[in-house]
């Protein structure tokens, strides 16, 4: 992991974007259509690390964006294309635009300076979607990465954040996927290799750190 130092330039809030990615109810809530991940993402502390970081990110001016994945009732524009699709199809809770499934789930709190992404197709937060633009019009250089999966979202954002020109940070103990012991693996052996891992602590210690020099 990087130093406190190294990872405080990387850091700065004014140049800084936190990302969550499908911390919604019906992925990671009480009523998930992935209730493994879910569980997951709980009993690890990954969600509630969300949350920390979130809560972070608003008390010291970090920008943060929530990416939400959904679709509309007839299924018009979305994905047919791989299995994980086809199966989400018959899962008994549905991301239906407009639903509660599609609400960024507790403890993570939504205020009114966040951006909220939705897309209605593919796999990543990025491709094809606003976050891009956003992150550019807002002068992004350094792009947290955080939510679920592991095996699937995370990664495609993270690659694709590095592929349009992004530093990615990824506090390892905020993401989750399955099994359990999948994540490490996929963190040590993919994500180490295209970004900087450390932990939420790492993370809210630095935004505390330029805040406090901020403030004077």
């Amino acid at each position: 992991m990087p130093s406190q130092e190294e990872l405080s330039v990387l850091l700065d809030p004014a140049t800084t974007v936190l990302l969550t990615v499908e911390c919604q109810q019906g992925v990671v809530g009480v009523d998930s259509a992935l209730p493994e991940l879910a569980k997951e993402a709980r009993a690890s502390g990954a969600l509630a690390n969300v949350a920390r970081l979130v809560a972070g990110a608003h008390e010291c001016g970090v920008q943060v964006i929530h990416a939400v994945a959904e679709r509309r009732p007839d299924g018009r524009g979305a994905n047919h294309n791989a299995r994980l699709f086809r199966a989400a199809e018959r899962l008994p809770v549905q991301q239906l635009t407009g639903s509660r499934a599609v609400r960024v789930a507790p403890p993570i709190e939504v205020a009114d300076s966040d951006l909220v992404v939705r897309r209605l197709h593919g796999l990543s937060p990025l491709a094809g979607t606003d976050v891009d633009p956003l992150l550019r019009n807002l002068g992004c250089r350094t792009l947290i990465v955080t939510g679920v999966s592991a095996n699937v979202a995370v990664p495609n954002a993270v690659f694709d954040a590095v592929n349009h020109g992004y530093v990615v940070v990824v506090p390892a103990d905020a993401i989750a996927g399955v099994p359990s012991d999948y994540t490490p693996a996929m963190v040590r052996n993919t994500l180490a290799l295209v970004s900087t891992i450390t932990s939420t602590d790492g993370v809210l210690s630095c935004f505390r750190r330029s805040h406090r020099v901020r403030r004077g």
